[in-house]
């Protein structure tokens, strides 16, 4: 069999082999993660990035393979996820420019786009490193290039392409001794095998074999105990900076005008805030994926632009510790905090969203909310061990604000409270922040940010009651919006789909999902069914905030 010319249709099932090769493998290649820091699965976010891209495919199929490309493109830029979802968001960027113009294409044009892509790719890294995904590409883009020179048919094409992406990747180690040392080859790397397997199988009309792509040493990495020892074999401390911070900026017209958007410069100025950066841009939206310190500072400058939507930040020191058993807290001891001149405590209740706040660069938390606030001394006492100069205090419920007031008067510093009620609004305002501020600056922007999120929250009544013309029975679901009851449900979920019905409206660009301890993965995964499918324009984020009481707090934006 051969096959001179590729279509957009058959390209667009080459897309849904390799989305679905890919997955069927995530946790092998998530086993694989050891370089360069744990910031989360390599696998884990492959699969959700490529699984994004082949559903834009699948939504807007076309003959035109420029076009379905574009598809593909599009929805890898939006789903992408860590260094590696974003490298292959960045590899189908270049392809798909190179072929925008194609109803269909040749081997030729096929291997010249597989190469513009890692040109792309390469572009968008800050400082490459070889031994990772982007050499594979690189090297099986070469080969796919040679084989094209002589054939015409594209299946050889794509055979050579997967020859020398499995020669390559097995290469790995000679570039990266961390990989030789632990005895595994690099995971960015295998993902992206899957995927052309998966693309070459469709072509050929094949059907994988479960260990197709796969590296001999796969199987053995899969068990929870050699992960930790891969993961081992780099220490906690050896992390300079702690946070893998993703998000995007939305352009908006009147910041340009005041700060016109350069992707060059925008990248090098990130630079400075840590490393592991990738930067890439269209006419609409910038994506930002880097390792910091500081991730507040990273979001404020990316707030000159426009504004930020589907942010992720993830504590990889927690993170790496958790994974090799090692205690996080001596872990994050071993990086002392420096001193600071504006620190930020925060009041919340939940693990998970203790954890959020952290990550959005609060540096204390009090545990408190509906049910437990904590007194004027609790709040005193987080103050001084917060190292800084000037301390900002988020209240997050409207009946701590008096409380946080109240201490606000007594420490020895100067130290302001911005009312927030909800947890919602505490991270609205604590994106507000600006390190480089004053005092009084920061209490207006943050105050300011505190009116564009709307709130809202499932959770069970207490006693029989009848509040604002709305009957409510006992153990019946609430659905609140800004503090007011609007309706009441004996099913969690359905109270939770219209409570977001009467929230969403045309404005709205992105909902957070904050589920808590009594929320079930199968009920989180059908509410965020319900926004994607009921509200297409919307973005939606989610995170276990484990908190109790409330099922849920959603963030409409």
């Amino acid at each position: 069999m051969s096959i001179t010319s590729l279509d957009g249709k058959r390209f667009a099932a080459m897309v849904q082999a390799g989305a679905a090769h890919l997955s069927a493998h995530a946790d092998m290649v998530d086993a694989l993660n050891v370089f360069p820091v744990p910031d989360g699965d390599t696998g884990t976010n492959m699969n959700l990035s490529m699984t994004s891209g082949a559903k834009e495919v699948q939504q807007n199929a076309t003959i035109h393979f420029g076009k379905t490309a574009a598809a593909l493109s599009k929805g890898l830029l939006m789903g992408a996820r860590g260094n590696s979802g974003v490298i292959l968001s960045q590899l189908f960027r270049g392809f798909a420019k190179s072929v925008e113009q194609k109803q269909e294409i040749t081997s030729k044009e096929l291997a010249q786009a597989f190469e513009a892509g890692v040109e792309t790719a390469y572009k968008a890294v800050m400082k490459p490193v070889e031994g990772t995904i982007l050499t594979v590409a690189k090297d099986a883009s070469k080969k796919a290039v040679a084989v094209a020179k002589k054939q015409p048919d594209i299946i050889a094409v794509m055979e050579g392409l997967v020859e020398e992406a499995k020669a390559s990747l097995a290469r790995t180690p000679e570039y990266l001794p961390v990989l030789k040392e632990v005895g595994v080859v690099d995971s960015g790397g295998q993902g992206l095998l899957l995927v052309y397997e998966g693309f070459l199988a469709e072509l050929k009309g094949e059907k994988l074999s479960e260990t197709a792509g796969i590296t001999p040493n796969m199987e053995e990495l899969v068990s929870a105990a050699h992960h930790k020892n891969v993961q081992g074999f780099m220490d906690t401390s050896a992390i300079e900076f702690g946070y893998c911070t993703e998000f995007m900026v939305r352009f908006e017209e009147d910041k340009l005008k005041q700060s016109p958007f350069s992707e060059d410069k925008f990248r090098t100025d990130l630079s400075e805030y840590g490393d592991s950066l990738l930067v890439i841009a269209d006419e609409e939206i910038a994506k930002v994926h880097i390792h910091s310190e500081q991730p507040g500072e990273v979001l404020t400058y990316g707030q000159r632009y426009g504004s930020l939507i589907n942010m992720k930040i993830e504590n990889m020191r927690q993170q790496h510790s958790a994974i090799v058993g090692a205690p996080a807290k001596e872990a994050v001891a071993a990086v002392p905090k420096a001193k600071r001149e504006i620190g930020i405590v925060t009041v919340c209740m939940g693990e998970g969203v203790a954890k959020l706040f952290e990550s959005l660069g609060a540096c204390a938390v009090i545990e408190g909310g509906q049910t437990m606030n904590p007194s004027t001394e609790d709040i005193v006492k987080a103050i001084e061990e917060v190292n800084a100069d000037k301390v900002i205090i988020l209240p997050n419920n409207k009946n701590i604000i008096m409380a946080a007031e109240q201490a606000a008067e007594v420490v020895d510093m100067e130290a302001i409270v911005v009312p927030s009620k909800t947890v919602p609004q505490g991270m609205s305002s604590l994106l507000a922040f600006n390190s480089e501020a004053s005092l009084e600056e920061n209490k207006s922007a943050m105050t300011a940010a505190l009116a564009h999120v709307k709130t809202g929250q499932i959770t069970f009544a207490v006693r029989d009651t009848n509040i604002d013309g709305v009957e409510i029975a006992k153990d019946d679901f609430m659905g609140i919006a800004d503090g007011k009851i609007l309706l009441t449900d004996k099913n969690k979920v359905a109270a939770a789909k219209q409570l977001l019905q009467e929230m969403i409206d045309e404005e709205a660009e992105i909902v957070t999902i904050i589920y808590g301890e009594d929320a079930s993965d199968k009920e989180v995964e059908e509410v965020a069914r319900f926004i994607e499918e009921s509200f297409e324009e919307v973005e939606v984020e989610i995170h276990n905030g484990k908190q109790p009481l409330y099922s849920f707090i959603f963030a409409v934006e």
